[in-house]
């Protein structure tokens, strides 16, 4: 996904039929369940809206030059669509106000390793737009915002092969040694069905599990394994789901985490980075 693309899963007026469709639902239901609820799950069936949701804070971030007069310390955060997901939850709990915070957008599908060629890594039809900056960042392209940052923070949806080889990149970086480097590793919440969850009792939801399989949980077994032991890697999948093969769809407060399995709602993006900064060593900063 293009950082600013306007993704729609569905024609417009299809889109606004279920919409309505799913609104006629919660009505006929509100009797016996949590209007807000689903209220809130009818919002995040709009997955245009949704979408924009995503890259509304990281678009302002993107390439966002470091005022060198400040005293604040350089964040610089890297990655694809999840790397928003990150930048959101911040927002939304308004961690990291006493920082600077800049942003590099590297679509999934122009995911490289410093050094090597890209065409090995990216797909034929993908090379025009993963070679144009206006829609995508490189690490290559990168490398001088890198040095000025005191905190690197990569956080994707990572590609194995780019797992496996990862610590060449981060070793091309060529950090400092007052620079510090933090991975954050893959999440997946399943398959989201809105219109089975608007027939589900909110005791069947606050419980609910959605089966996701071990990709994540291997790649970030890969990424664990294979980075020096001078970056921190954040195991986002272990923190937020416990279960190396399900993770939960609702918040503790019957917030849905994920629209669309991979990227997080407004509640969601709350929920994610309170436990991702509660639970690791992001909380010390």
């Amino acid at each position: 996904m293009i950082l600013g693309e306007k993704k729609v899963c569905l024609p417009l007026i299809y889109s606004i039929l279920l919409i309505i469709s799913l609104f006629i639902m919660v009505i006929s239901t509100a009797s016996a369940v949590n209007f807000n609820v689903r209220s809130n799950l009818v919002k995040a069936a709009n997955i245009r809206k949704s979408g924009d949701y995503t890259f509304s804070q990281c678009r302002a971030l993107r390439k966002k030059p470091f005022d060198a007069q400040s005293t604040k310390k350089k964040i610089l955060i890297i990655g694809d669509s999840q790397s928003c997901d990150f930048i959101n939850g911040i927002v939304e709990n308004n961690f990291l106000k006493n920082y600077q915070i800049s942003m590099r957008f590297i679509p999934y599908k122009c995911q490289t390793i410093v050094g090597d060629s890209s065409p090995y890594y990216i797909k034929p039809q993908d090379r025009k737009i993963c070679e144009n900056p206006v829609h995508a960042d490189s690490l290559e392209r990168s490398m001088g915002v890198i040095q000025q940052a005191d905190l690197v923070i990569y956080v994707a949806r990572w590609k194995p092969e780019i797992a496996k080889r990862l610590s060449q990149s981060i070793e091309q970086f060529a950090l400092g040694k007052n620079q510090k480097m933090i991975v954050i590793g893959s999440k997946f919440f399943g398959k989201i069905s809105i219109k089975r969850y608007l027939h589900m009792e909110d005791k069947e939801l606050i419980t609910l599990r959605n089966d996701v399989g071990t990709v994540s949980k291997d790649i970030n077994d890969i990424l664990e394994s294979g980075l020096d032991k001078g970056v921190e890697f954040i195991d986002q999948h272990e923190l937020i789901c416990v279960d190396s093969t399900t993770c939960p769809v609702f918040t503790n407060d019957l917030r849905l985490i994920s629209y669309d399995g991979r990227h997080l709602t407004k509640e969601g993006a709350r929920y994610v980075g309170k436990v991702l900064f509660q639970k690791s060593g992001l909380g010390h900063m």
